[in-house]
């Protein structure tokens, strides 16, 4: 294959859909995605099969359990996409949105008006849930897209991607608004990220060597997601019941996921009554303990942590517990080793949510709940693109309205700048 040619070609269709894609309605883009329902729905089994060809493959190259949990498909994540796609197509529709709008003295009346990206390049790993999300959200803000799923996830994506393309044909929207390189070659992304003036934005998802690498290549911008080393920290004054069934979520409930818990700090006031029971719990869904020198006077069988523990977003069933002596070393280790994504405090305390709120610099902050909900369909966007960990453009799930920029529009009649 001639990959420049090859990636030429596909920015070059995506740079023209995007015209059609601006001036397409509502009703639409709404109809597209009710078909994609539609066709998702009818073709369980063709999905099933295609994924399973990506699952033994993965099985085949030892990949860990947490890797092909986030790589399969079944009934529940087949519905899931179903309704995360019914869901956007009934979300309002941000092109178009007036943002703010007033009259100045002379009578020029100004608006913020949303329109969209342009064009997208969005690279993402193991996840072909994440291709409907991507292209639902895309549309329905009417920005074209080009996918670049990862190599493992081949077979799933464009049995997804043959779907959606069927859906935009018949409602009679330009197929090539959503894209797929259908190339494992990694020089393609390469090519697609020198391509600045026909691609606007650059959105990669995955491990963090995944995302430095488009970070350091691109000459587009680019929204990142660097990792997910998330906490949880169990004050002085929490209700240590709900404090179990929190963390035990937070960790256990998906691993492999960037919103999961990788480090538990806890107040020394309440580690003793806490750590053991939530470490019996923890221990018996398989969770591999590692500890700080304090936790394991507490727990004497795990393992030892050690400073790069800390740093460390595992997507496994791995924790690292760290007793903390005030709610101000907590907050000063979340500042030092996590990734600004998502962490939680369990308090009844007030005063301590509210400094943890305000002090705790990260994309979304939980009190007495999951970080598990850091998520674009559990904040009622419907789906994500991706959690940014940026703070320009978009910061958390990216969703409808993340997809947009704005534009100025100046109603006048004849004023002139003196």
């Amino acid at each position: 294959m001639d990959l420049k040619a090859y990636t030429d070609r596909l920015a070059r269709k995506a740079a023209t859909a995007r015209w059609s894609l601006t001036l397409a309605s509502t009703v639409a883009k709404n109809s597209a995605l009710l078909k994609l329902c539609e066709k998702i729905s009818a073709n369980r089994d063709f999905l099933l099969k295609e994924n399973e060809k990506d699952l033994e493959a993965a099985r085949r190259a030892g990949q860990a359990p947490a890797f092909i949990d986030r790589l399969r498909l079944n009934e529940r994540r087949i519905k899931g996409l179903i309704e995360a796609a019914r869901t956007v197509a009934g979300l309002p529709d941000p092109v178009g949105e007036v943002i703010a709008g007033y009259t100045r003295p002379n009578g020029l009346r100004i608006q913020k008006v949303r329109v969209p990206l342009g064009v997208i390049f969005f690279i993402y790993e193991s996840r072909p849930n994440v291709t409907v999300d991507a292209a639902a959200l895309c549309l329905k803000s009417s920005n074209a897209v080009i996918l670049r799923g990862g190599s493992e996830a081949i077979n799933s994506n464009l049995a997804l991607y043959k779907l959606i393309r069927e859906a935009l044909k018949e409602a009679d929207l330009p197929e090539e608004s959503v894209q797929m390189v259908k190339t494992t070659d990694r020089a393609a992304v390469g090519l697609f990220l020198q391509k600045a003036g026909q691609i606007d934005l650059v959105i990669p998802r995955g491990g963090k060597g995944l995302i430095e690498r488009i970070a350091r290549e691109s000459k587009i911008p680019v929204i990142k997601h660097f990792e997910g080393v998330c906490h949880t920290y169990v004050d002085k004054e929490a209700d240590l019941a709900l404090a179990e069934k929190v963390s035990f979520n937070a960790k256990v409930q998906r691993p492999g996921i960037c919103n999961a818990m990788e480090t538990l700090l806890v107040h020394e006031k309440v580690a003793r009554r806490f750590l053991p029971r939530m470490a019996k719990r923890l221990q018996a869904a398989g969770v591999e303990l590692r500890g700080c020198p304090k936790t394991r006077k507490i727990l004497p069988g795990i393992k030892r942590a050690t400073k790069a523990d800390w740093a460390t977003e595992y997507l496994d069933l791995i924790l690292s517990i760290r007793v903390m002596s005030s709610l101000d070393e907590a907050i000063e280790h979340i500042q030092k080793y996590g990734s600004a994504h998502s962490d939680a405090i369990i308090t009844t305390d007030l005063q301590a949510a509210d400094k943890f709120v305000q002090e705790v610099d990260s994309s979304a902050v939980f009190v007495n709940t999951s970080t598990r909900f850091n998520d674009g369909g559990e904040f009622g966007l419907g789906a994500e693109i991706g959690i940014s960990t940026d703070k320009l453009h978009a910061r958390g799930p990216m969703g409808l309205a993340e997809l947009t920029s704005y534009k100025w529009v100046v109603y006048g009649q004849g004023q002139i700048r003196q």
